[in-house]
């Protein structure tokens, strides 16, 4: 597998986009506004939508594509989340206030989007030898994060999520686990914040990871713009027995 980072980060500015990962060309796990980098024939290839929670910063770049295709696909796009995130989104993106309603467009027989629900912890074909799963982890909205296993390898991605049990018992539970990109959207002085908004710091992660048995290289995402410097600084000391990466847009990981 090939997973392009085309957004990572915990907010907007100059060469920041927030979370959306291409994944072989043809499927986004989450999609943020890095989606606006895509090409429209990058846009036209996509077929498949995973979106692990319905935050804007992860579901917004999905309205302005469908913008974009409408007229230019004759197939749906497959939108794939937990019943709680499908209707989040229906309510308050495609409501025909905020934004065009694109699973009724051009018509309900053949819509650019076609919203199908996800059920935690049931593997999804992907074709290719690929499967993605879907697991549960805590944050201030239903949000998931997803395991996509081939012979290759597994990786797997946390989403916005906080300190529970509920991650590290379905991570542990994989054969293996190769990759993981997991969040640290605070510094550890805004510990506080983070409890509240449900994300992670350097040192409440480090503590968490001791409940993993896999030994994971580790891809960090989600630092909110003006901490990046502050988190790398207190990774280097509390995720010192770990081999990690603090991702940028473009990167790329294979699996």
């Amino acid at each position: 597998m090939r997973i392009k980072v085309l957004g990572c980060s915990g907010g907007v500015g100059p060469g920041l986009r927030t979370t959306s990962l291409l994944v072989d060309d043809e499927i986004l796990i989450d999609a943020g506004t890095g989606v606006g980098d895509l090409s429209l024939a990058q846009q036209r290839r996509i077929s498949h939508v995973f979106l692990s929670h319905s935050h804007l910063d992860h579901v917004c770049g999905l309205a302005f594509m469908a913008d974009n295709l409408f007229d230019l696909i004759d197939r749906p796009i497959a939108v794939h989340a937990t019943r709680q995130t499908l209707e989040a989104v229906r309510q308050h993106v495609f409501n025909w206030t905020i934004w065009p309603d694109f699973s009724k467009l051009p018509n309900e027989e053949q819509p650019l989007l076609r919203f199908s629900e996800i059920e935690v912890g049931a593997p999804t074909d992907l074709g290719g030898d690929r499967r993605l799963t879907a697991f549960k982890v805590l944050h201030t909205v239903p949000a998931v994060g997803y395991a996509l296993e081939s012979p290759r390898g597994t990786f797997a991605f946390s989403g916005d999520t906080w300190a529970n049990d509920d991650i590290w018992a379905f991570l542990n539970g994989l054969p293996r686990l190769d990759k993981l990109m997991i969040e640290i959207a605070f510094p550890d002085e805004q510990v506080e914040l983070g409890a509240a908004s449900r994300h992670f710091t350097p040192s409440l992660l480090a503590s968490e990871l001791r409940k993993l048995k896999h030994h994971p290289e580790l891809f960090l995402t989600h630092h909110k713009p003006g901490c990046e410097q502050l988190i790398e600084k207190q990774c280097r000391t509390a995720l010192k027995d770990w081999r990690y990466h603090h991702l940028q847009r473009g990167d790329l990981i294979t699996s």
